[in-house]
């Protein structure tokens, strides 16, 4: 699917650049695409698109915070300062995996949405011309 985005975005760009239509055909290229973005099934999955980010964003600093608490909890334990440093180090160890898998399963779940938003907007795009 990103690569389908990035033929359309390239083949769009450069039939607009590359074109000796001039200005006026640039001109409606822009209001076609302008009056599409403009669809209400566009602006739905849009805003569907930009809550779920929003919402997988936030779950990254929760599990940031629980990373650093986790690691404050093993320097404060009891023991030899460096029974305490092993043990910060190791649950440190420990809790940037738990960070990068929640950064990956966060963005992978934002491709799938924008995915998702792209093929429903390409959809009712395809609606709209036929209408």
């Amino acid at each position: 699917m990103r690569g389908k985005v990035g033929l359309v975005i390239g083949l769009a760009a450069g039939y607009v650049l590359g074109t000796r239509a001039g200005r006026e055909r640039y001109e409606q290229i822009k209001a076609q695409v302008d009056k599409v973005w403009n669809l209400d099934p566009v602006q739905e999955q849009v805003g569907k698109v930009t809550d779920f980010a929003k919402t997988s964003a936030m779950a990254l600093p929760s599990t940031l915070w629980e990373s650093a608490v986790k690691v404050t909890k093993a320097a404060s334990s009891k023991g030899t300062p460096g029974q305490k440093l092993d043990a910060a180090i190791k649950t440190g160890k420990e809790q940037v995996e738990e960070v990068s898998n929640a950064a990956e399963t966060s963005a992978e779940a934002v491709k799938e949405a924008a995915d998702a938003a792209f093929d429903d907007i390409s959809k009712a795009a395809g609606d709209h011309d036929e209408a």
